[in-house]
């Protein structure tokens, strides 16, 4: 009985060896969790037998259990390193429309060559589908698809509207002749002018200029004349339908528009008025003769002052006694744009960036936990797989509930203290000689009776 006594004892303290030794060779593997050699008495007994003089039967080991606890982080400077700081795992699949979910720690990520988030062994990571808000349309496993980066630019959209604010000069000098013989080719027919880049639905950019004319004060002081161009070929601006515009034929071939101010600097109105209460004017549609590469011939672009008929408005033009300035010249609109960069916020949510200053919500990684981590299979690659003591995965957000936050351009160590892992090596070693101490003893103990003549 005492050969196996000991013989036990050295087992496991050579398992205590193999997972110190195990421990202490994944020291740099991100994602690593270490594992804890458990320990119990064997002690068997029988209705007859004298409890009082029992001795054990041994040791045996109980379980390799893993010890999940937060690794230290280390930043790096690939954006697709994630770490998971707190509760959780990434979710993978060996292939898009697998089910045979893997779940890890080690966020060490990268595209393949479909542009799919996979890690070194090429598992695809898993997110949820997300609105164009950036929240999420589900948080369940079973819709969790693998996140893939798009490789088409960003898709461009064409200006409908510029919105304009200055100060035009009281006092301004009149040019003689104006605004009839006003010529975009001839600055000396024009006080001030100032443009913007526009965009037409192919995201081609054009220069549209607004040029403004001192009314003849004599008759209709405090008013200015507004005339449009884009790509230097001059556009009319369109009156509301059913609506004359007063201002057709004051330049030869152009129509242009009317800015009213009072006598005290304020924006008070424009001729023609537009249909959404008279804060801006319209350009008729630029047509192929402008728009030459195949555009939305039927394009307009709206010139928006902010008119406030109520009074004053820091928001709209003005006619001070100061100089020529612009002090708000801004456009929607958006050229083409080329993906310039991948975003992964705490949360979890992965953004692209393109170079036209948009960027656009892909998925949310998918977060999982466990009842029972310590119930999780291992599979190696700090890899696990559900069983049935870990219970059933939990899906969500990172940052939600009891998951920890997703750290992008940073990796997770392994939690394993090699101090620790160095006592409990010479301690192993330790209960390995003594064992073998004891197998010898009784070894000398067989011999000194089988010697007895």
């Amino acid at each position: 009985m005492s050969f196996n006594i000991a013989l036990s004892g050295l087992n496991a303290a050579q398992k205590d060896l193999d997972i110190t030794s195990n421990n202490i060779a994944n020291v740099n593997t991100t994602g690593f969790k270490e594992s804890r050699a458990e320990f119990v008495d064997v002690y068997a007994s029988s209705l007859l037998s004298a409890g009082k003089t029992k001795v054990g039967d041994g040791v045996l080991t109980a379980d390799a259990a893993q010890q999940f606890s937060q690794g230290s982080i280390k930043f790096t400077n690939n954006s697709l390193d994630l770490a998971i700081n707190g509760n959780g795992f990434f979710a993978t699949v060996p292939e898009v429309g697998s089910l045979d979910t893997s779940y890890t720690r080690a966020g060490q990520f990268k595209l393949n060559q479909d542009n799919f988030i996979v890690n070194s062994q090429g598992g695809h990571l898993l997110g949820f589908p997300v609105n164009g808000d950036g929240s999420s349309t589900s948080v369940s496993l079973s819709t969790a698809e693998p996140i893939r980066i798009p490789t088409a630019s960003g898709a461009p959209e064409k200006t409908s509207e510029v919105n304009l604010r200055m100060n035009l000069p009281a006092g301004e000098a009149y040019i003689k002749g104006a605004p009839e013989n006003f010529n975009s080719a001839e600055p000396s027919t024009f006080n001030h002018s100032t443009s913007a880049t526009v965009f037409d639905s192919f995201g081609d950019s054009h220069i549209m200029t607004y040029y403004f004319v001192k009314d003849d004060p004599s008759s209709k002081p405090n008013e200015w004349m507004m005339f449009t161009s884009v790509d230097g070929e001059m556009v009319d601006l369109e009156a509301d339908p059913g609506q004359t515009n007063p201002i057709a034929g004051t330049a030869p071939g152009v129509v242009g528009a009317k800015l009213k101010f009072n006598s005290v600097g304020d924006f008070t109105g424009i001729v023609p008025s537009s249909a959404d209460g008279g804060i801006g004017i319209t350009t008729r549609a630029l047509g192929g003769n402008i728009l030459s590469n195949g555009a939305d011939p039927t394009q307009t672009i709206s010139v928006n002052f902010n008119l406030d008929v109520l009074g004053p408005n820091p928001n709209e033009p003005t006619q001070f006694a100061s100089n020529f300035e612009v002090t708000s010249l801004q456009q929607d609109g958006l050229a083409v744009g080329r993906l310039t960069g991948i975003d992964i916020g705490g949360d979890g949510l992965v953004r692209a960036t393109y170079s036209n200053g948009t960027s656009e919500p892909l998925s949310r990684i998918a977060m999982v936990s466990f009842a029972n981590d310590q119930g999780l299979k291992q599979i190696g690659s700090t890899g696990w797989k559900e069983s049935i003591t870990s219970g059933e995965a939990l899906a969500g957000e990172a940052g939600g509930g009891t998951f920890g936050s997703i750290s992008s351009s940073a990796l997770e160590q392994s939690n394993v203290n090699l101090t620790s892992e160095l006592i409990d090596l010479i301690s192993a070693q330790r209960n390995f000689q003594a064992n073998s101490r004891a197998l010898e003893v009784d070894n000398q103990l067989n011999q000194t009776i089988l010697q007895i003549r």
